[in-house]
C-alpha cells in the first residue's frame, strides 16, 4: 500500500498568509512510502535491529516505516499471504515459509547446503538463484531483497572427547541425539549418523541432565541461553545446518517505485543484511570463547566427510524429488 501526504492545502493557507519560509520544507516534502513489516522476532533480534537502525535510516527519506514484532500483527507463518493479498509490504521470510508455497524452495533448508555465511550471500546473488526469486515475485506477488544470516546449528554432546571424538558420521553411530519432531529434522539426525529423538525443546535440558538423551543440536546462542552448557561436556562444530532468512517487500509496491528508489531500497536491504549478518558471526565467535571458559570441549569434525554423506542421503530421498536437476552442483561449486 502506498500512503501519500499532500500539502495542497496547507500550501494554499501559508502561501495566503504570507509564511513561506518556515512552512514550505515540509509542505513540499516528498510523498512518502509507508513500508509496515511484519516479524515474528522480538525487538532485540539481530534482524529486527538490522531493519530498524540501518535499513530504515537509509530510506527515510521517501518511506516511512512501520514495523510491529513478536507475531502481533500477524501471526508467524503468515506474512508472505499477507504480503501476497497486499494487506502488508514487508517482512523477513523463512526458505521453509517460501517451501510452502514452492517445494523447490526446500533445497535451501537441506542440511550441508549453505557452507558459512559468505557462502549464502554467494548463492542468493548468484543467476542460479534468478528462477526463484521470478517464481516468488511472479506467483505469489513477494520480491526477495536481501538474503540474512541466522546462525549456524551445531552438534552438542554430554559426553566428553576423551569418551567420544566425533571427526566422521560413522562417531556419531548408536548415539541418541534430540532433534526437532518434524520428518524434515528427524531424517537430518540420520543423515548426520545420529540416532535422533524428537523431544519437546522443553523437556531437553532435564533430559541430558538425566542421561535420557546424549546430545542436542542447536546454534551455539540457544546452548547458552538454554544453559545447556551445564549439563554437557564438547561440542562438534558440525554447522550442518546454516540457517537463513530473506527480507521481502511487495513486489507491486516496489516497482511501482521509480527507479533511484528501487535501488535506495535493494542497497538498503543489502547493507541491514550485512550489519546483521555481522553482528551474528561475532556473536558466535564471542560465544565460543565463553563456551571454553566454561569447560567446554569445542572443535570441528571432518567437515567433508559430513557434507558428502548428508547431501547424499538428501539426494537419494524423496526431499530432493522438487529440487531442480543440477542446482545443488552449482551452490557446491560456489563455495571453498
Amino acid at each position: 500500500m502506498i500512503t501519500k501526504f499532500t500539502r495542497r492545502a496547507a500550501l494554499s493557507a501559508f502561501v495566503a498568509a504570507g509564511v513561506l519560509a518556515g512552512g514550505a520544507a515540509s509542505v513540499l516534502a516528498a510523498d512518502k512510502v509507508q513500508l509496515r513489516m511484519a516479524t515474528s522476532g522480538s525487538e532485540t533480534d539481530q534482524r529486527s535491529v538490522a531493519m530498524r537502525d540501518v535499513f530504515a535510516p537509509m530510506v527515510a527519506d521517501f518511506v516511512e516505516f512501520v514495523p510491529s514484532y513478536n507475531g502481533t500483527v500477524f501471526a508467524q507463518g503468515t506474512e508472505l499471504d499477507a504480503i501476497s493479498r497486499g494487506n502488508l509490504e514487508m517482512s523477513i521470510a523463512s526458505a521453509q515459509e517460501l517451501a510452502q508455497f514452492f517445494p523447490e524452495f526446500s533445497i535451501f533448508t537441506a542440511g550441508y547446503v549453505h557452507q558459512d555465511a559468505a557462502h549464502q550471500v554467494a548463492v542468493f546473488n548468484d543467476p542460479l538463484m534468478d528462477p526463484f526469486k521470478k517464481k516468488a515475485e511472479e506467483e505469489l506477488g513477494v520480491k526477495l531483497l536481501s538474503v540474512m544470516y541466522l546462525g549456524r546449528r551445531q552438534v552438542n554432546l554430554r559426553q566428553s572427547k576423551d569418551e567420544l571424538t566425533v571427526k566422521t558420521p560413522a562417531d556419531l553411530a548408536g548415539v541418541n541425539i534430540r532433534m526437532p519432531g518434524t520428518d524434515a529434522w528427524q531424517f537430518l539426525g540420520k543423515a548426520l549418523g545420529a540416532s535422533p529423538t524428537p523431544m519437546a525443546f522443553a523437556e531437553v535440558y532435564t533430559a541430558l541432565s538425566a542421561g535420557a538423551v546424549d546430545g542436542q543440536d542447536n546454534p551455539l546462542p540457544t546452548v547458552v541461553d538454554a544453559k545447556f552448557y551445564e549439563v554437557t561436556s564438547q561440542i562438534v562444530l558440525t554447522s550442518h545446518l546454516v540457517d537463513l532468512n530473506y527480507i521481502a517487500i511487495n513486489a507491486e509496491v516496489f516497482n511501482s517505485l521509480p527507479a533511484e528508489q528501487q535501488a535506495k531500497l535493494q542497497e538498503a536491504a543489502d547493507a541491514a543484511a550485512e550489519s546483521g549478518r555481522q553482528a551474528q558471526l561475532k556473536k558466535e565467535a564471542d560465544l565460543v570463547s565463553f563456551l571454553e571458559e566454561q569447560g567446554m570441549q569445542i572443535y570441528e569434525p571432518d567437515l567433508d566427510a559430513f557434507r558428502n554423506q548428508v547431501q547424499t542421503m538428501y539426494l537419494e530421498s524423496e526431499f530432493a524429488a522438487t529440487w531442480p536437476e543440477g542446482v545443488l552442483e552449482k551452490i557446491n561449486a560456489l563455495g571453498n
